[in-house]
């Protein structure tokens, strides 16, 4: 399609956003002001502007729906475990098996890096920090030790990757304009590659910290128990109560992971065997139902018949911390769909048989004669934007971004879009997912473990930055 004032217009905000990305400061209000100009300059009248605002919005809703529906009922389901108790249950055992700081390391790795799969980093963030951490610090890991692997494998890996949830993944997908699998299963494999190196780095350089600690270490350790105690202190709770928690909390909290242990198993095993029953939002289907039942489950044993009003409050909460986590990305991602051609008539209000621009991808293709066809560059170009869309603590706010601008130059620069896509998503969530940038989810993990959320950030910077590099690098050599 030729080039319109509207799309240098598109192509002006587009710069101006990723400035303001530098400078740590959000981008919703530019990027809705600037979908009102472009539109209004594309349809030349200022009407158009105001109704391509709603549309915008109203379309990236549409979208990324089912994101908060999952979120939501997962996080209606740990609520629902919480009031059992059956929460603090599930890693009772994995509390016993931590009989060094070495093996803490890694039962704290390979706890976190699941349960932030199914339930996402943040909120499993109090379980970890007040449960798995005092038992891995008394087995001789220390605390910045501790809070590197917990940022790492949950916000890091388990978040980059969001296999299960797959958030991330949709997000990268619908603005790349292909199919949500081919963006997931590479991102999963990338999402590894840079957490093992990642953690092999930060466990090579505090090996000799975890076998021996200072005397600052311990007194770091007592502060840490007493915040831990006051964490894990709850309200008085009658006879019935207890005997209720006692025996359902038991029940639930085997049930819950079985449950999702099979989700897992099931789901790889008909990805493995070539079955097709999961591809686009099946998967997601499965769990959420699955989550869902669990919920009604545990909301009954607990609640009995004033059940009939609590479900009601714990997809109340899910919702609410859905929306709070992920509100700021529809409008991010209304402008960013405005700029594929799937996209742009339902926002802009175009007929049928009119010309469905796509302001993004008409600019790239209009340009491809001025840009290197390396996949190297094309590669590690969309690294150094997700990382700085990340910039702003939002890991997610980027991926319009970077699935558009994959979608774009990959054909170009002969690589997959879905490779570009997969890289760039690796970018934006371990950059403000929370693992590089202060103030980000991380802060949360800083918080509940009494250290500073800037020296875990620069200690975090070294072995992601490095596991990111060689993860792009074999992104390209793989695929």
């Amino acid at each position: 399609m030729e080039l319109t004032a509207a799309h240098w217009v598109y192509l002006v905000v587009t710069v101006a956003v990723i400035i303001i990305m530098l400078f740590r400061k959000g981008v919703v209000l530019p990027l809705i002001v600037g979908t009102f100009i472009v539109a209004a300059v594309y349809k030349g009248s200022v009407i158009g502007g105001f109704q391509a605002v709603f549309n915008a919005n109203l379309v990236a809703a549409k979208e990324l729906f089912s994101i908060f529906l999952i979120i939501s009922i997962m996080i209606g389901l740990l609520n629902s475990l919480k009031d059992l108790g059956a929460d603090k249950r599930m890693v009772v055992p994995i509390q016993r098996i931590m009989v060094n700081g070495h093996v803490s390391y890694l039962v704290l790795m390979v706890t976190t890096f699941v349960i932030s799969l199914f339930f996402w980093p943040t909120p499993a963030v109090p379980l970890i920090c007040a449960l798995l951490v005092p038992a891995a610090v008394s087995a001789g890991l220390p605390v910045m030790t501790s809070a590197m692997v917990i940022v790492i494998a949950g916000q890091g890996m388990a978040l980059s990757s969001d296999y299960i949830m797959q958030v991330a993944p949709m997000l990268s997908a619908k603005a790349a304009g292909i199919d949500k699998s081919l963006v997931s299963d590479k991102a999963f494999i990338l999402s590894l590659i840079t957490g093992i190196t990642s953690l092999a780095i930060v466990y090579a350089t505090h090996r000799k910290a975890i076998t021996k600690r200072s005397v600052n270490e311990i007194n770091n350790e007592k502060v840490f128990f007493q915040v831990s105690e006051e964490l894990a202190a709850t309200v008085e709770e009658t006879a019935e109560v207890i005997k209720v928690k006692e025996k359902w909390g038991k029940i639930f909290a085997i049930i819950v992971p079985l449950a999702m242990l099979g989700v897992m198993i099931f789901m790889v095993q008909s990805k493995i065997g070539g079955g097709s029953g999961f591809e686009g939002g099946d998967g997601a289907a499965f769990i959420g139902g699955v989550a869902t039942i669990l919920l009604v489950l545990a909301t009954i044993a607990f609640n009995r018949i004033h059940a009939l009003d609590k479900i009601s409050e714990h997809i109340t909460e899910g919702f609410v911390f859905a929306f709070r986590a992920m509100a700021p990305v529809i409008p991010i991602a209304g402008y960013f769909f405005m700029g594929s051609g799937d996209f742009s008539a339902s926002i802009l209000s175009l007929g049928d048989d009119a010309a469905k621009p796509g302001f993004l991808f008409d600019l790239i293709q209009a340009g491809q004669n001025y840009i290197p066809h390396s996949p190297f560059i094309a590669a590690f170009s969309i690294l150094i934007v997700g990382i700085i869309t990340g910039l702003d603590g939002s890991g997610f706010a980027g991926l319009p971004l970077t699935g558009a601008l994959s979608g774009a130059i990959g054909p170009g620069s002969h690589i997959d879009p879905s490779v570009l896509a997969a890289i760039g998503q690796m970018g934006a969530v371990w950059s403000g997912g929370g693992t590089l940038i202060a103030w980000s989810s991380l802060v949360a993990v800083a918080g509940f473990l009494q250290i500073s959320p800037l020296d875990l950030a620069r200690k975090n910077f070294f072995p992601v930055i490095t596991g990111l590099f060689i993860a792009t690098l074999l992104a390209v050599f793989i695929w």
